[in-house]
């Protein structure tokens, strides 16, 4: 399990399934007056100090691995509290498209905050023109995907 609020944003699609997209927020958008989890019993402590709705670690192991896609209204609404996220965010893809764009600049701002982000950067892209923020946008895309690829070989190496 990676270290939440590592800094690494990665990119949820809007068709991801609940555990990616629970695990998408526990990676990016952790609260910065939260501790950072180091497993699903401080995540579940967490969430339920912080919202009052008692979660269970075996709940929040269940909806990372993808074991529970299903729960209760309650247990959704206690995550969409927890990270500041509309409801919608957990919905089809139709409902959350828009969300996980929004959601995935925060995620930015915050990365930015803590400085895992550099603000200066994010400053340097907006002064670019359009052309070159093309060639930028070209390049991270290609950079993404090679990380994704060498994670994925890893992954499949180790396990």
């Amino acid at each position: 399990m990676a270290e939440a609020g590592s800094g690494d944003i990665e990119d949820v699609p809007p068709a991801a399934s609940l555990s990616d997209k629970i695990e998408w927020l526990i990676q990016n958008l952790w609260p910065a007056d939260a501790p950072p989890p180091r497993n699903n019993l401080e995540t579940a402590a967490a969430i339920a100090s912080a919202t009052g709705e008692d979660i269970s670690s075996t709940t929040v192991w269940k909806l990372r691995t993808g074991r529970q896609d299903n729960p209760q209204f309650r247990t959704l609404t206690a995550l969409a509290t927890f990270f500041g996220v509309p409801i919608g965010y957990f919905g089809f893809a139709t409902e959350s498209a828009g969300i996980t764009d929004v959601l995935t600049l925060r995620a930015l701002c915050q990365g930015a905050e803590r400085g895992t982000v550099k603000p200066e950067i994010v400053r340097a892209f907006l002064s670019l023109s359009p052309a070159a923020r093309w060639l930028v946008d070209e390049i991270i895309i290609a950079a993404a995907e090679a990380d994704r690829v060498r994670r994925d070989g890893e992954s499949s190496e180790g396990g």
